[in-house]
């Protein structure tokens, strides 16, 4: 039996921690709380029980990710990047820890938190660790930039995702910054409109990379 890594117990901790923090607050919540807030300002309510959905994706996210590499016809290259695996998958559960965290102290103190800034400020971030690790990345079915042009080629595969990396990295600081920003709009401009760039432009380079390795 392979032997579980200290690093996956990590990983299955910070997964379980939204599940305690909902169980621990739970009793102490209104009928309803706060669960999405969109750029506007618009706050939607919810029943509380939803805030279960929400500590509950952890758990099931570090399943999915833990049995993922098991189906994979390219199970062995995750040996490869393994650390930088479980390191993705801790920047999730943190991520939906925090997700998690914001719906409760909205939920009992509304107002406290500036939601619009911490989630940018939060995907932000998921960028910049994503544009570390990507180059990483070994040629798989589940993790990185799946064409069928990376796929085809382990040449194009890391070129792709050593471009995709740099990218996602630049992405995420400017999203950084305009989480600071007051203006809402700002914000989504300066974490969508990156974002989308970093991920078209890898896919348009692959396709063009992978066209000049067949002739």
């Amino acid at each position: 039996m392979k032997k579980i890594s200290k690093g996956q117990v990590a990983v299955w901790v910070l997964a379980a921690l939204p599940v305690l923090l909902a169980a621990a607050v739970y009793a102490r919540l209104p009928a309803e709380i706060p669960m999405h807030w969109d750029f506007g300002g618009e706050v939607g309510y919810e029943p509380k029980w939803h805030l279960w959905i929400v500590a509950c994706l952890g758990p099931f996210l570090a399943v999915l990710f833990y049995f993922l590499p098991r189906f994979d016809p390219r199970k062995r290259s995750y040996e490869k990047f393994v650390g930088s695996y479980l390191g993705f998958q801790a920047v999730m559960m943190l991520f939906v820890l925090v997700m998690n965290g914001i719906c409760v102290v909205e939920g009992l103190r509304p107002g406290t938190v500036d939601v619009a800034m911490v989630v940018c400020l939060m995907v932000s971030l998921m960028m910049v660790y994503l544009g570390n690790v990507m180059p990483k990345f070994r040629m798989n079915w589940f993790c990185g930039i799946k064409t069928p042009w990376t796929l085809s080629s382990e040449i194009v595969w890391t070129r792709t995702h050593r471009v995709a990396g740099r990218l996602f990295f630049a992405a995420g600081v400017l999203g950084v910054i305009g989480a600071f920003i007051p203006s809402n709009a700002a914000k989504l401009v300066l974490l969508f409109v990156p974002l989308m760039l970093a991920a078209i432009i890898p896919t348009v380079l692959s396709y063009r990379w992978y066209r000049a390795e067949q002739h």
